[in-house]
């Protein structure tokens, strides 16, 4: 079963879980629950679309899918970490 069959209230869950699991494992945690679903679900297109591109896949369904959605999640979410650190006090 391939990614773009899942369709996309499957996406948005996983991402959303995703999301969720990032925020925790990013150093410093995430931006609040909500935004670390928004990035979860970013994040597993961004991981989607890397993956499909390098021609690297993890295995269809859901634990395969979970995991694609969680690498890009949690480097989207270090990227922003990153560039957004200095705007906090």
């Amino acid at each position: 079963m391939d990614h773009a069959s899942h369709g996309i209230i499957f996406w948005i869950i996983i991402g959303g879980i995703a999301g969720a699991l990032a925020g925790r494992i990013v150093d410093g945690g995430g931006f609040g629950i909500l935004m670390d679903i928004v990035v979860g679900i970013v994040g597993a297109f961004i991981g989607g679309w890397v993956g499909g591109a390098l021609g690297i896949s993890l295995g269809g369904g859901i634990l395969g899918s979970l995991l694609t959605a969680l690498i890009g999640a949690v480097i989207l979410l270090a990227i922003l970490r990153l560039f957004g650190r200095g705007r906090r006090a």
